[in-house]
């Protein structure tokens, strides 16, 4: 039997500016909401229709609190990560559910969110972050636009 594949890729704007909290343990987990907008034309309706969803997006670690100085509500990022779903019981006693993207890669999709542009500084390695070990080596910075977005 083969292994299944948890894989997620998305590419939206942040809908708010994130949240860097810290566990009891100290160790930093940046929390933020990121949008999703596909659209299609209806040939029925002769219109453009689009469907917006939003996602939970967990950043672990020094990479969540490097992230939280640098993205802000606007923000365009391409994360790479797993779903995790889990379950609590709201104040009334019913079972909800939770899914997350845990993200382990976040790349700075480009364009400037509002505010000012001293704090959209992006890091010295071409706005690539990693929350864990890549598998692969990065490629060295350049000028040159990137060309192996996924889609």
């Amino acid at each position: 039997m083969a292994d299944g594949l948890n894989r997620v890729t998305l590419l939206g704007n942040l809908g708010a500016d994130p949240d860097l909290r810290y566990t009891q343990g100290g160790e930093p987990v940046l929390n933020a909401r990121i949008a999703t907008t596909e659209s299609w034309f209806d040939k029925e309706a002769n219109e453009r229709k689009e469907r917006t969803e939003w996602h939970n997006i967990v950043i672990w670690g020094k990479r969540g609190e490097a992230l939280a100085k640098i993205l802000r509500k606007g923000s365009s990022v391409l994360i790479e990560g797993s779903l995790r779903t889990s379950s609590y019981e709201d104040r009334e006693g019913t079972k909800r559910y939770k899914t997350e993207v845990i993200a382990s890669d976040v790349i700075l999709a480009g364009g400037k969110p509002p505010g000012d542009a001293a704090s959209q500084t992006a890091p010295a390695n071409g706005g690539r972050t990693s929350a864990a070990k890549p598998a692969r080596a990065a490629p060295p910075p350049s000028d040159e636009p990137a060309d192996d977005i996924p889609f």
